[in-house]
């Protein structure tokens, strides 16, 4: 299961509000370890004046690799993370997350985190089955 959604919360998804901090709040508790890393790699990059910022330490264990995978393979959650961060989500392999400024994207750097290229350079053995 992506979320653990409370029965208020899944209430108000049933009834058609749902708001965006409450499904920010689902996020943050159901995916803590994504949450986590996301939102400090949002604020390397607003301190820093980099293109973008990105992690490259495998996560601890399978659970928070699942957690990661789950966050940036959906649609609303990404959408939702990138709005609340004022972030742009780039992903490879399955730990390399990578945030860009949103209102300040250089496009060149995005293409060519985003390129086949530089998903070919990023694989390596011990990666194959993350």
């Amino acid at each position: 299961m992506s979320l653990t959604v409370s029965p208020t919360l899944l209430e108000q998804a049933q009834q058609g509000t749902v708001s965006q901090n409450d499904f920010l709040a689902c996020i943050k508790d159901s995916l803590p370890y994504a949450w986590n890393l996301i939102e400090g790699l949002a604020g390397k990059l607003h301190q820093s004046e980099a293109s973008f910022v990105d992690n490259q330490t495998p996560p601890p264990s399978e659970q928070a690799r699942g957690q990661l995978l789950r966050v940036l393979a959906s649609d609303s959650m990404r959408t939702a993370l990138e709005s609340h961060f004022g972030v742009k989500l780039a992903f490879q392999n399955c730990h390399r997350v990578a945030l860009f400024q949103k209102d300040q994207l250089d496009q060149e750097s995005y293409q060519e985190f985003v390129s086949p290229r530089s998903q070919l350079l990023n694989q390596s053995p011990e990666l194959v089955d993350c």
